[in-house]
């Protein structure tokens, strides 16, 4: 199984990949649960780690509902993202109604040009999973789905997350996350039966 470890330093890039991660999502602040972590750090990432790394396309706290001017500020993230090294960027948006936003979701995922594109836990603030799961299979440029199946862990999500792995296209992977670490893994793994999941602590704790 793949093993995707969410990291924000350097420092913590490096450990996980000894520990055997298989590739890396790099945020900042994920006491805000993941924002940007800009061209600096993830340029420094990109050229010391082996595994491929996604990178957040965030910028504030909150809800997932953007204005205009946030929505233009991360296209342009993304236009430069693809300069940066990167496997893919993980991006996350929802309307008003707490539906996914369709459109502007399309119009973000169609600018990463050829690199990976995750639809982040916001999903998992939408009302009905499985409809939201089929909204995101419509847009070709999306490949992975973060979820914890919209419960606060992995393991109280599994029935839902085997329902949307059922129900997912071939192009389209569900990565499970919500408290999934290096104790728990196997058991989870059995409860669910994924090909990658996604955590902090997948590879063990990283704060050194």
């Amino acid at each position: 199984m793949l093993l995707e470890a969410c990291v924000e330093t350097l420092e913590e890039a490096i450990l996980a990949e000894k520990r055997g991660a298989h590739r890396l999502e790099l945020c900042s602040r994920l006491d805000l649960d993941g924002l940007s972590p800009g061209p600096v750090l993830t340029k420094q990432v990109v050229e010391v780690v082996n595994i491929p790394v996604k990178v957040m396309i965030r910028h504030r706290g909150g809800d997932f509902c953007y204005t205009a001017s946030e929505v233009k500020a991360m296209a342009e993230e993304i236009l430069a993202a693809r300069t940066w090294g990167v496997e893919g960027i993980v991006i996350g948006l929802l309307d008003r109604h707490q539906e996914i936003d369709l459109d502007n979701t399309k119009y973000l995922a169609s600018l990463a040009q050829g690199l990976s594109v995750t639809f982040h836990k916001a999903i998992d603030a939408t009302p009905d999973l499985i409809k939201s799961l089929q909204a995101l299979s419509s847009i070709v440029d999306i490949d992975t789905i973060l979820t914890s199946g919209g419960a606060a862990t992995a393991e109280a999500g599994g029935q839902i997350l085997r329902k949307m792995m059922e129900e997912s296209p071939s192009h389209l992977t569900i990565l499970p996350a919500g408290r999934i670490t290096q104790a728990n893994l196997s058991h989870i793994h059995q409860l669910i039966g994924a090909q990658a999941y996604h955590g902090r602590r997948i590879v063990g704790d990283l704060q050194t």
